[in-house]
C-alpha cells in the first residue's frame, strides 16, 4: 500500500478550511495532520508535524504565507508547498515560486483539478492551475531576451569558464568538452584577456560573482 501524503492546511478562513477538509476526506491517498491559521503557526506546526505537503494561503495574519513558505522550504526541503489562494497577479505568483512553492492554484478551481494538484505536489511534482499556467506562459513569451553572461566571450569560452568555476582542471575540462588540451589552454588565454584578469583565480571569482556556475 502506498504511504499516505501527510498534509498541513494553512489558511485563516474557517469556511474554506472546512471545504478543503471535506475534499481531502474523500482522498484515501492523503491524511490531514494539522491546521494553521497564520503564517507563524504554519511554521511551528511544520516543524512539529513534518508534513509532506502544506496547502498554503498567501494572506494570513501573524506572518504571511510567503514568509512561511520561505522558512519552511529552507528548513525542511522535503516539505512541499502548494499555494492555494485567490491572488493570481504576476507578483504573487513569482514571489511564491521564488519562496520555494512547488505549485500555485486558485481557490475557485473545481474539485477534480484541486485533487490532481494536491497529489502531484504531494509527490514532488510542480503544478499550476490552468489560469496561472496561461499567465506564466504569457509572461515568459513576452520577456525580452536577456544578454548572456560575459557577452564578449564565445559560447565555447563560457563553457570552459563555467567548468573552471566548478574547480575542474584543464585536462578534465578537455575531456568534458571533447576538446584538445591545447584548445582549452587557448580558450583560457582568451578568457583572461577578455575579462582582463591576471590568473585563473581571478577568472573564477568573476565567474562565480556573475552566477556562471
Amino acid at each position: 500500500m502506498t504511504e499516505q501524503i501527510t498534509i498541513l492546511i494553512a489558511d485563516d478562513h474557517p469556511l474554506f478550511r472546512k471545504g478543503l477538509r471535506a475534499l481531502l476526506a474523500t482522498m484515501p491517498q492523503v491524511h490531514v495532520v494539522g491546521e494553521a491559521t497564520s503564517g507563524s503557526q504554519a511554521v511551528r506546526l511544520a516543524e512539529q508535524l513534518q508534513p509532506a505537503l502544506v496547502l498554503m494561503d498567501l494572506q494570513m495574519p501573524n506572518g504571511d504565507g510567503l514568509t512561511a513558505t520561505r522558512q519552511i522550504t529552507s528548513a525542511w526541503p522535503h516539505c512541499h508547498i502548494l499555494v492555494v489562494t485567490m491572488f493570481e497577479d504576476d507578483d504573487s505568483v513569482f514571489a511564491a515560486m521564488r519562496a520555494g512553492a512547488r505549485g500555485y492554484v486558485l481557490k475557485d478551481m473545481d474539485d477534480d483539478e484541486m485533487t490532481r494538484a494536491i497529489l502531484a505536489v504531494g509527490h514532488g511534482e510542480a503544478i499550476f492551475s490552468p489560469a496561472i499556467a496561461a499567465r506564466m506562459m504569457h509572461f515568459f513569451a513576452n520577456r525580452p531576451s536577456q544578454s548572456p553572461v560575459f557577452p564578449d566571450l564565445t559560447e565555447s569560452e563560457r563553457n570552459v569558464l563555467r567548468l573552471m568555476s566548478q574547480g575542474l582542471a584543464n585536462d578534465l575540462i578537455a575531456v568534458r568538452l571533447a576538446l584538445s588540451p591545447k584548445t582549452v589552454r587557448n580558450y583560457i588565454s582568451n578568457i583572461f584577456s577578455k575579462l582582463q584578469v591576471a590568473d585563473r583565480a581571478q577568472a573564477i571569482v568573476r565567474a562565480r560573482d556573475a552566477g556562471l556556475t
